[in-house]
């Protein structure tokens, strides 16, 4: 099958696929309401959704493995590929009707995805993206071509979905039923490709359930420990878990233990894996103009491409591997039939945007905020503020989940922080608590620091302790990330309200 364009935006096809939801949630809805006796009784679960804000109060009752202190990581517990296996089968297996890439790995996702994502959008193609955790609205996490799904279409997923679940005999986890939302959207809106994100590990994902035509595996390191292993190998071969027969695989160069899981679990599948750096040839140095101030400039150059000095779009040393992997990617599906003229991805990188990393949100004071949740992504965050963004001192906001690293993760923070205000996200139930943060941070470093009880109060503790060219720096969590967005965003209305300038 050739690669199909849709040069028309997305929204032309709104008319035409509503109505094919519409009948598709009305014959599931058939399907599953059919008692023994022939009577028809509407499920629990589809009777109390009837508005966006109840379809998102039904999901949020669901088990959420984001939120729990305790996981059960096996086939039978919380990640029971079977159980998405049968919901996608009640929904008329959405994930079969559209292409994707598949994105696993620690550090990078997010980044990788924006920029693959940028670059196709440009060359003319509806880009589905599924990606985690959202910062401030759940719909963030489905989109097309950078439109959130709409709240309608959110809530009779969700609907569709409670059906199905009672036709299964069982109730999907939070994670499944968002993903199953996302492969409903993405068919019935007739991508031409989604970029599928993995949201822990890949083997046991409820993700791991499509037929991806390339699989993509950025910076393999520790995280989620307790979880997926305390060693590279054992996280290593919970990513190659994404790894199908006959699909390729684009990768970066990895620790040694990491590169070596991922090209035995390859060949155990008769598959190729082609690494960034070694199998694609890539380059990238380090350069400052006064057009674009300090960036990266990458090259790349495959059988089919010769994309050379092109400048990163996000800022940092480790977005280079990030850019190289999304163009080899899309490299990847021009040999499928894709048309991506060198000239027009160019464009498309140069477009790339991604919230709540290194963003700055606020000018007066300056408040950057960036999602760094393990030591890695926390060593690049400290570096990359060092290298890009001038300030006289700077206090970090720093809250993280209590199952992490947090020795590791409070040292890097010590690195660029001259003073630091340990707090907590309202929504994360796995925060560590921000009193044992600064114990340990003071016996760590013997560093300024202090708590406060809420992402409001360290905001306004911050504004008052810097000055004009201080930075304040949100970090450790994507929780404590949206809910400083999501504050500063209710502060900006109500000044503006107020016809009080805005920083």
């Amino acid at each position: 099958m050739t690669a199909k364009k849709t040069p028309a935006a997305v929204s032309s096809k709104t008319t035409k696929t509503t109505r094919t939801t519409k009948a598709s949630s009305k014959k599931s809805a058939a399907v599953v309401t059919e008692s023994k006796s022939g009577a028809v009784a509407v499920p629990d679960g589809a009777e109390r959704i009837g508005t966006y804000h109840s379809a998102v109060k039904w999901l949020l009752e669901l088990t959420d493995v984001e939120r729990q202190r305790v996981v059960r990581y096996d086939e039978n517990g919380d990640f029971k590929l079977d159980r998405m296996r049968a919901l996608l089968a009640a929904l008329g297996d959405p994930q079969d009707q559209f292409r994707a890439v598949h994105v696993a790995g620690t550090n990078g996702k997010g980044s990788t995805i924006a920029m693959m994502s940028a670059m196709l959008r440009k060359c003319g193609y509806g880009v589905g993206e599924f990606s985690s955790p959202h910062l401030v609205d759940m719909r963030e996490r489905v989109s097309i071509n950078g439109q959130r799904i709409t709240k309608n279409d959110f809530t009779e997923s969700m609907k569709t979905i409670a059906r199905a679940a009672v036709q299964i005999g069982e109730q999907p986890t939070f994670f499944e039923a968002i993903t199953a939302i996302a492969f409903m959207h993405f068919a019935a809106q007739a991508v031409d490709i989604a970029i599928i994100e993995v949201g822990l590990g890949g083997r046991l994902d409820s993700t791991n359930v499509i037929m991806p035509v390339l699989s993509v595996i950025t910076e393999i390191q520790l995280d989620h420990t307790r979880i997926l292993g305390e060693t590279i190998e054992k996280i290593a071969a919970e990513k190659a878990g994404i790894i199908k027969p006959g699909v390729p695989v684009i990768t970066r160069e990895q620790h040694p233990d990491a590169d070596r899981i991922l090209r035995e679990k390859a060949e155990e599948l008769g598959t190729t894996i082609r690494v960034v750096n070694k199998e694609i040839e890539f380059s990238n140095r380090f350069c400052s103009t006064v057009e674009l101030g300090p960036h990266n400039r990458v090259c790349l150059y495959t059988e089919t491409s010769r994309l050379e000095h092109l400048p990163v779009p996000l800022p940092g040393e480790h977005q280079a591997f990030n850019c190289g992997i999304a163009l080899a990617a899309v490299d990847h599906l021009k040999s499928i039939g894709f048309e991506c003229p060198e000239s027009v991805v160019t464009e498309g990188l140069e477009e790339t945007e991604i919230p709540g990393r290194m963003q700055l949100v606020w000018e007066r004071p300056r408040i950057l905020v960036d999602g760094a949740h393990n030591p890695d992504a926390l060593t690049a965050l400290m570096r990359c503020v060092g290298a890009h963004v001038p300030y006289d001192s700077m206090v970090c906001i720093f809250g993280c989940a209590a199952d992490k690293d947090i020795d590791s993760l409070l040292d890097r923070v010590s690195l660029g922080a001259d003073k630091v205000i340990f707090t907590k996200s309202s929504r994360n139930t796995r925060a560590a608590e921000p009193e044992d943060l600064r114990r340990r941070f003071m016996e760590r470093s013997g560093k300024m620091c202090q708590t406060s009880p809420t992402v409001k109060d360290a905001l306004e503790l911050a504004a008052r302790a810097v000055s004009r060219e201080d930075l304040i720096c949100v970090t450790g969590s994507f929780y404590l990330v949206g809910e400083t967005m999501k504050y500063l965003e209710t502060l900006k209305k109500q000044r503006q309200d107020a016809g009080i300038a805005v920083g």
